[in-house]
């Protein structure tokens, strides 16, 4: 037999899975361990330490205020019926399994859902459909709600009607049409907040009905409540994120309106309990009727609360906040036409909701666009270290609010406000560009930096830009001690209980106010904050890669004292080598390299490093040379580009590069190659055509393996390897280049790396050019 809160005692069962419900214990048979989407299989106890995985949109039964059946499209047949159905139908379940709608609710009944069923678009605009039942001799009028499930499954769900009728959007619309007009004449979010709170309890009737809005972690706060004078305020009062958990959440946005009208109910199962085809629990994701776990059931008895209504609010179709009503003096159902009608208002206060937070992030953009503006100008004065024209006015202070600012760039350190001292900052620049993020944004430093002092009065939170060269721009906020009242101890959320010999994790019963102070954090840093602060460093890149473009020299020459000097001559075989710097002298990664090793074999490599300028000509300085040394060691091209990529992750690691490498035997023409994401050579010849060498990642990328290719060259046959920058064409794609150059190299003589770099590069190419060619005679 079931215990206490249905869970059934050791023994009692056959070897099948079972699932607990309120009161009631349903049977499965076994269907498979935990699901695909993390969730804990159904018949599993559920309490604390699982609740947040319980598959709660398969309960296997319904509140016994309606009806359900799970009808089969286009026949009509009920599949699945609600135990409670001779309750409140007066028909046995083997009466209607099985048949016909019709043997359940009659025949003219049964053909009013079919026209609707039939009909196009959504069913939901069509509900609820007024039926008149005949029970126990006497008509009776109910609501049918209608949703159509995947395979032909019809949900139809029968509930006793109250209130008005006919039911209809007009009718729906004049009961809110003044509570509407409210909303409308309010001037603040929190005016919104309080009128949209008293129209719910004036339209439905319950003790107490609150406004409970989302943080970006999911605690929620209540920030209106309309309530019965006796009852204790839980205005202010923060709830956490664990007390709806993330599949709860994600209901709520599916289906934006859920009742219990009786807290002590005893959920009615359906029968059977699984699909006769499918095997599986259907699902009631928006099933009105839907029964709800046993733990929030626990958790509102715990509260007091005897019936309970939610209304899902939403922006841009994510949940931010809830509509919470309860009803304490006992079961309360306020009438389907009031429940549409509250559902109606939640969706109206959604909709001003978007529009006030969309307008004031509006006036927040363009207040941030201009002065933005205004500093991107400034730094363009040639006369002024760019570090000194962030710091005037407008400054980065009034981009972005702190207490203070620290600027690291062009060589100069500035520093305007309130700063920690210059070690601190250093720390604080090293935790940033650790993170190999642009940005690096965070409320509460200490937790992120423990074993650094920090003064919490001047750096509790810090918003960090990482800049080339280990530049950085570094904004301060003071500590915001602030207080959080709590409805119940958050960390102390469970309480332990006694069941037989095991115990189990139960909601918590107390709900009195709890204060945690919060300290030792700043003002959390808004998305528009962080949204300029990401505009302001592309803005300095920029500016600094203007002001450095006379080091672009130097860069060239330090890319070109890398290259070889002159390419080995193997008899047998012709090799030659080409490399163009970009239009208007931009400096690139490119590399290339050819030597022979002491053995004879020839090694023959091209390389690119994404970006331009010096970091680019330093990072391929480093890569190229600690690639020539793994290949001159005797390493093969894949473990060669494996240590080169373990190298540049742990030690550069926002260097990105490809490479493709091969290792020639000059007497028999074998190749050992590899390729770390670069363009694939080509085998030339009499047929020409891509190599036959395996595509790995680039280098930079963590636990990449690199795969070993293997073919020959034949004599009259030649490899050619190159850079992005022969094939690129601005309007055009790399597979259009890459193409150009197949048809260049078919049925051509063309063996020389200048040839083909002058016969497909274009004149203006943004990138520098690199070809070699290996032509065995």
């Amino acid at each position: 037999m079931p215990d206490a809160i249905g869970r059934p005692q050791p023994g009692s069962l056959e070897p099948i899975r079972t699932e607990t419900t309120w009161g009631f214990l349903i049977s499965y048979p076994n269907i498979g361990g935990t699901d695909a989407d993390g969730l804990v299989p159904v018949g599993t106890p559920i309490d604390l330490d699982n609740c947040a995985r319980e598959p709660i949109h398969i309960p296997g039964s319904i509140q016994p205020r309606g009806v359900l059946a799970v009808v089969l499209e286009p026949g009509f047949q009920i599949r699945q019926v609600s135990a409670n159905v001779a309750d409140v139908l007066g028909k046995s379940v083997p009466e209607v399994l099985g048949h016909h709608l019709a043997t359940l609710i009659g025949a003219d009944q049964a053909a009013q859902i079919q026209q609707a069923a039939a009909a196009f678009g959504d069913l939901r605009q069509r509900n609820p459909l007024e039926l008149e039942i005949e029970v126990a001799g006497r008509p009776r009028a109910f609501d049918a709600l209608l949703h159509r499930e995947p395979g032909g499954v019809l949900l139809v769900e029968l509930e006793i009607a109250y209130g008005e009728r006919p039911f209809s959007f007009p009718n729906t619309y004049q009961a809110v049409r003044s509570s509407v007009e409210e909303l409308n004449r309010t001037h603040s979010i929190a005016e919104l907040y309080d009128a949209t709170a008293r129209a719910v309890r004036d339209l439905t009737g319950f003790d107490r009905v609150m406004v409970y809005r989302y943080d970006q972690d999911y605690n929620g706060e209540v920030v209106a409540e309309c309530k019965r004078d006796d009852l204790n305020s839980f205005l202010g009062l923060h709830y956490p994120a664990s007390d709806i958990p993330a599949q709860a959440r994600a209901m709520y946005e599916k289906n934006w309106l859920r009742l219990i009208s009786d807290v002590s109910y005893t959920p009615a199962p359906l029968v059977p309990a699984l699909d006769p085809d499918s095997g599986t629990p259907v699902d009631l994701t928006h099933a009105t009727l839907r029964s709800v776990s046993p733990i929030h059931i626990e958790y509102l008895q715990n509260m007091g609360v005897q019936a309970s209504m939610s209304i899902s609010l939403l922006r841009h179709g994510k949940l931010w906040g809830l509509i919470a009503c309860h009803h304490y003096a006992g079961p309360h159902l306020p009438p389907y036409g009031a429940r549409a009608a509250a559902e109606f208002l939640g969706s109206t206060l959604s909709l001003r909701l978007v529009d006030r937070f969309d307008e004031d992030q509006l006036r927040e953009r363009l207040a941030a666009q201009s002065t933005l503006t205004t500093l991107t100008n400034a730094s363009r004065n040639d006369g002024e270290p760019v570090a000194a024209t962030l710091l005037g006015s407008p400054s980065l202070l009034d981009l972005v609010p702190a207490a203070g600012v620290a600027v690291r760039v062009g060589g100069k350190y500035r520093v305007l406000g309130t700063v920690p001292p210059p070690e601190v900052v250093s720390a604080v620049a090293a935790w940033a560009r650790g993170g190999a993020a642009e940005v690096a944004a965070t409320d509460c430093l200490s937790g992120e930096l423990p074993t650094l002092e920090l003064d919490p009065a001047v750096a509790a939170g810090v918003l960090a830009l990482n800049l080339p060269d280990g530049q950085h721009v570094i904004w301060f906020r003071h500590e915001a001690v602030r207080s959080v009242d709590w409805g119940g101890d958050p960390h102390n959320k469970a309480i332990a209980v006694r069941e037989g010999d095991g115990i189990r994790l139960s909601p918590r019963k107390s709900f009195d106010r709890w204060r945690e102070i919060v300290d030792k954090c700043s003002e959390p840093w808004t998305s528009i904050q962080i949204e300029s602060a990401e505009a302001l460093r592309r803005t300095l890149v920029e500016e600094l890669y203007r002001r450095t473009r006379g080091a672009l020299l130097l860069a060239e020459v330090m890319q070109r004292s890398l290259l070889p000097a002159s390419i080995p001559t193997v008899a047998g075989w012709e090799l030659s080598a080409d490399y163009r710097p970009a239009a208007g002298g931009r400096v690139g990664g490119d590399w290339y390299d050819a030597f022979q090793l002491p053995d004879g074999r020839l090694v023959v490599l091209v390389g690119d490093v994404a970006g331009h300028g010096l970091s680019a000509a330093g990072a391929m300085a480093q890569l190229r040379n600690a690639l020539r040394s793994q290949l001159f060691g005797g390493t093969t091209p894949a473990e060669a580009l494996s240590r080169l990529n373990a190298f540049g992750v742990h030690l550069m690691p926002r260097a990105f590069a490809t490479v493709v490498v091969a290792r020639i035997e000059v007497d028999s023409g074998r190749v050992e190659a590899a390729s770390a994401g670069h363009l694939m050579p080509f085998h030339t010849g009499p047929v020409t055509g891509m190599a036959p060498i395996r595509l790995s990642p680039p280098i930079g990328v963590r636990g990449a393996a690199y795969a070993a290719s293997t073919f020959t060259i034949d004599r009259g046959r030649g490899l050619v390897m190159y850079s992005d920058g022969l094939v690129e064409r601005r309007g055009a794609t790399i597979d259009d280049g890459v193409g150009r150059l197949a048809q260049a190299l078919s049925g051509a003589t063309l063996h020389s790396a200048a040839g083909i770099s002058t016969a497909v590069a274009p004149h203006d190419t943004e990138d520098d050019v690199t070809v070699v060619t290996v032509y065995r005679s």
